[in-house]
């Protein structure tokens, strides 16, 4: 899920660093990982919630007190709690998306991850997002890092870009061909009829 707060991806990488760095040096990188695919989950599934995230209006008081019943119902790791604090602390709570985001990012490269975009005309499930990325990390061989935008204007089916490679299935490419191959042919036939007239 993307993050409608601009914020300079320097800072979203040394925020999102830093907790990674901190993480393995306490052995808790998996349960802080699972800890922010929750609150994503949660943010996702909340747009009220989303919101008051991003918004520059909540104060920081009620911003500690969100993010004390979210540990608590998530059962959050303590980093975690803590990494939040200090982003209300610098009023950098409204980046937690995209420091989320720049997280999986270097935590995959890390891993040695392939990072795989996917272009669809609309947003894919949170299980047809896995199915997909299960799919293409068996038939590559390798873990996958997925990134996925939309782009109504391709109509339907999917981009799929993999480094430098893209292979391009969308049903706007796909009457793309199909007119070139009519036009194609009329023109052929146009041909043929004129040399039936000579």
């Amino acid at each position: 899920m993307a993050s409608s707060v601009s914020v300079p991806s320097v800072v979203l990488s040394r925020y999102a660093t830093a907790l990674i760095d901190l993480a393995e040096d306490s052995k808790s990188l998996e349960k802080v990982q699972k800890d922010l695919a929750g609150i994503e989950a949660m943010i996702s599934e909340s747009s009220d919630l989303r919101l008051f995230f991003e918004s520059p209006l909540s104060g920081k008081e009620s911003q500690t007190k969100v993010i004390e019943a979210l540990a608590k119902k998530g059962k959050f790791n303590k980093l975690t709690t803590n990494f939040l604090g200090v982003l209300i602390q610098n009023s950098r709570l409204n980046a937690l998306l995209g420091i989320i985001q720049a997280f999986n990012k270097i935590c995959a490269r890390r891993r040695g991850d392939i990072s795989v975009r996917v272009e669809t005309a609309v947003a894919l499930t949170e299980k047809q997002e896995k199915d997909f990325r299960e799919k293409i990390s068996t038939a590559l061989g390798v873990g996958v890092m997925v990134e996925t935008s939309v782009d109504p204007a391709i109509l339907g089916g999917m981009i799929v870009t993999v480094g430098s490679h893209m292979i391009d299935d969308s049903v706007r490419r796909k009457l793309e061909r199909l007119s070139s191959a009519l036009v194609g042919g009329a023109n052929q036939n146009e041909v043929q009829n004129l040399k039936e007239v000579g």
